[in-house]
């Protein structure tokens, strides 16, 4: 009985310390979670700021979104009504090309009809030239007879003349010759004399018959007609010092040329104008100014009379002037990119053209239209007119030399470098050329060999793509513009150069030319100043 009987006291402090352990292990789990309930009411809070500034971006966000819808709607309106204003204009485009193709297809048919009025005007032309040939033939026979029966009718016919006023007195010297003279039959014994071409009658008719001369159509003049040029040079003088330097144009000189009698100079740049200067005792006087040129002017050149003057341009064109004409007389266009270069051809009524668009062109001035065209590929710095053929200078390093009648190379030759200017002799014997690799050549025309004579001197520097360089008259000297400001004067006998002559340019030298009568050398330059040298 003692064994099984519980003690009450051991149970209770038992149950009383479990009791208290729980109650400690939950108030620590009460404090743990007191904590933890602190942690997530700031966690709380701080979402709750999170999601206030969302929810005023929201607000703003929504605001922004209903701008930009007002924005939409207005650029919806609007591109509506540029479709609406498009499709106006489409319809009015459509008319308006519809009015176009109209009008091209009358005036292809008025170029066609063009075209046959031009050839019946050239047939009618022709028809009349060769009526008024035919007509001038029988005139000029018609005279000739009546020419030669007239001198016939002098030669056999007696005339009566008056020893006293048909021969000056001869002085006697014996009482004979004295007797001689007072005889009436000895004083009428010149009783015949022959007609001759020193007759005024027969020389007034030959005067009319061969003293007129049959004008056409065309664009000279007859004072031009009858101007010459003015002698021929035997030898040239090396210029050794500068007569005077003169601001010639407005900005840089491109081009500068001698008129065929050394008196007149012709100046070109890029203000667009040529200015003609007088040249006496050595200095440069003003003379006129030719307008009319939309671009800069890149290549002057005179006729054989020194009364026109031609003209490349920048704006795709070549000019023509007289010499007294402010305004161009003929304006030839048809390139696509500037003229370099323009020259007068061996025709008097044609000239040749180089452009950058790789064409050379020969021109008729009375009809102010292109004869001939040659495509060459190549930009054309260059053009020389030869008595049969005309030779052209290109960018890709090659002398071209053209037959005018079969429009055809017939001779390709070599160079060292991008030709920037070609010059032919005054004889037509040597071919001058300038080369970007600093170098002048020379060669021979009539064998066109292979050969050249090449000539270089230290500081010589060929400025750029269109440095000119020239031959003196007489074929004896070369000269040329240098980067430096100093010109360049070679021997062609000798190969060596001649002199340097520096000091007036203060920048590069574009061209220069020697006057036909070998007396001047005028060089010009980007610094505006045009310098006359000579040995006076």
């Amino acid at each position: 009985m003692g064994g099984s009987i519980r003690n009450p006291s051991s149970d209770g402090s038992g149950s009383i310390s479990h009791l208290l352990h729980r109650n400690d292990q939950l108030k620590k789990s009460m404090g743990e979670l007191a904590y933890q309930v602190v942690e997530l009411q700031q966690e709380v809070k701080v979402k709750d700021c999170v999601l206030e500034q969302q929810r005023v971006r929201l607000s703003e966000e929504e605001r922004g979104r209903a701008g930009l819808f007002e924005i939409r709607q207005e650029l919806q309106g609007r591109v509506e009504q540029v479709q609406e204003d498009n499709r106006a204009l489409k319809i009015e485009y459509d008319a308006l090309l519809e009015r176009l193709r109209g009008v091209e297809a009358k005036h292809r048919l008025e170029k066609v009809k063009e075209g046959h009025l031009l050839e019946d005007m050239i047939q009618l032309k022709r028809q009349a030239a060769a009526h008024m040939n035919n007509r001038n033939e029988r005139r000029s026979r018609a005279r000739e007879a009546k020419l030669q029966r007239e001198a016939q009718a002098a030669a056999g016919s007696k005339v009566a003349v008056d020893s006293s006023s048909s021969a000056p007195a001869s002085r006697c010297t014996s009482p004979k010759e004295n007797s001689c003279s007072n005889s009436p039959e000895k004083g009428r014994a010149r009783l015949f004399r022959s007609a001759s071409v020193s007759s005024p009658r027969i020389f007034t008719s030959m005067k009319e018959l061969f003293g007129r001369k049959r004008r056409g159509y065309s664009v000279c003049s007859l004072e031009e007609e009858l101007m010459c040029p003015s002698g021929i040079c035997l030898s040239a003088r090396v210029p050794a010092r500068a007569l005077q330097v003169l601001e010639a144009h407005e900005q840089d000189i491109n081009a500068v040329r001698f008129s065929s009698s050394s008196d007149l100079l012709a100046t070109g740049g890029t203000d667009r104008v040529i200015k003609l200067w007088n040249v006496r005792e050595g200095s440069l006087t003003h003379r006129a100014t030719l307008d009319g040129s939309r671009g800069g002017i890149t290549c002057i050149d005179f006729n054989s009379t020194g009364w026109r003057i031609l003209a490349a341009s920048y704006d795709n064109s070549a000019l023509l002037w007289q010499r007294d004409e402010s305004i161009p007389k003929v304006t030839l266009t048809g390139h696509s990119r500037k003229v370099t270069a323009a020259r007068f051809s061996s025709s008097p009524h044609q000239v040749l053209t180089g452009s950058a668009d790789g064409t050379i062109r020969l021109w008729d001035l009375n009809r102010a239209a292109c004869v001939q065209e040659v495509k060459v590929g190549s930009y054309c710095s260059d053009v020389v007119c030869s008595h049969t053929c005309i030779i052209s200078g290109h960018y890709d390093c090659k002398i071209r030399v053209w037959d005018t009648r079969m429009v055809s190379c017939v001779e390709e030759l070599p160079a060292q470098g991008k030709i920037t200017s070609l010059d032919i002799s005054c004889d037509h014997r040597q071919l001058l050329s300038c080369c970007r690799d600093d170098s002048l050549q020379l060669m021979e025309l009539r064998e066109w060999s292979k050969v050249r004579t090449c000539f270089r001197a230290e500081g010589f520097k060929c400025f750029s793509d269109c440095t000119k360089a020239v031959i003196s008259p007489d074929g004896g000297f070369l000269t040329a513009g240098s980067a430096d400001g100093a010109v360049y004067i070679w021997n062609v006998s000798t190969g060596n150069l001649e002199t340097r002559l520096p000091d007036k340019h203060s920048s590069p030298i574009s061209a220069v030319s020697w006057s036909p009568s070998g007396e001047y050398v005028v060089s010009v330059g980007k610094n505006r100043l045009a310098v006359l040298w000579s040995d006076i």
